[in-house]
């Protein structure tokens, strides 16, 4: 029998070769598990510039509902960068991992849930500073074509979960088939974000509230919880005080969920709340 000091040492040497402590090597070996658990299957996607994870499950259906991740680990304090963004509490996964509509997929955000040795456009920019960037958002753009190609669907339901929310707007801004948009705790206005935060402002990112214009006739329902530390209600009331028109876009207060925790034992309940515009109003 090998003594138990002997394993921890083999642990610790798996770890070092995979370029992974057991806290992150536990957080991929989690997400894997809980994708295959609800019937999601890893499919990996090459965009030309990241390479991107996502979880699918594919039915026969003219809609597909994409979620987007969070930032994930990408701080270790509020000064200090993580060296890996790959999330510990994958919010957006949860709830794909609930969702019953017959055609699902999830996507990671840049950099999470691959090997950051091999990936040579990985850099803690890219979770910092440039989680909103151009090219990233133009990337994930791209993942979503090859998801809706793949999926044989027609048009868009896109869902993000805090600074994936951010992304699933700035997505929507871009494109003409989304029939819909959902978030979750979501930073849908940098600028009063980072200022509520006493965070430096995202200079390397785009503005999901700057395209509001773009997105006026696309029903939205953003979701934040009471109990949200990190994103609150003036958030959520900026980004909609920027639309001319409201009929299509609203913020809902979820009583008891905070930041990352009380949203996927609340989410099949959630989903069934229409997401849909009020109906015509003048400019």
């Amino acid at each position: 029998m090998i003594p138990r000091l002997a394993w921890v040492a083999i642990a610790v040497l798996v770890s070092i070769l995979t370029g992974c402590s057991p806290d992150r090597q536990s957080a991929r070996v989690d997400a894997a598990a809980l994708a295959a658990s609800s019937g999601l299957r890893r499919m990996d996607i090459s965009t030309g510039t990241f390479a991107l994870v996502s979880h699918v499950r594919f039915g026969n259906a003219p809609v597909l509902r994409i979620y987007f991740e969070g930032d994930g680990h990408a701080w270790l304090t509020r000064a200090t960068p993580s060296d890996d963004p790959t999330p510990w509490n994958p919010v957006a996964l949860k709830l794909a991992s609930v969702d019953p509509a017959p055609s699902v997929a999830y996507l990671a955000r840049p950099c999470q849930y691959v090997d950051l040795d091999s990936d040579r456009y990985c850099r803690r920019y890219y979770w910092t500073d440039g989680r909103f960037a151009e090219s990233v958002i133009a990337s994930m753009n791209a993942a979503v074509d090859q998801l809706l190609v793949a999926s044989g669907a027609r048009s868009l339901e896109l869902v993000g979960f805090s600074g994936g929310g951010a992304v699933a707007v700035l997505i929507a801004a871009r494109r003409h088939d989304v029939v819909n948009i959902r978030t979750v705790a979501a930073v849908l206005d940098t600028t009063v974000w980072t200022e509520q935060q006493h965070l430096g402002l995202l200079t390397g990112s785009l503005n999901p509230a700057d395209f509001a214009d773009a997105l006026v006739d696309i029903p939205q329902r953003h979701f934040r919880g009471t109990e949200d530390s990190i994103v609150d209600d003036a958030v959520v009331r900026a980004f909609v005080g920027r639309f001319r028109r409201h009929g299509c876009v609203s913020g809902e207060s979820v009583a008891g969920a905070g930041h990352g925790d009380g949203w996927d034992s609340r989410w099949p309940l959630l989903l069934r709340e229409s997401v849909r515009c009020a109906g015509p109003e003048n400019p």
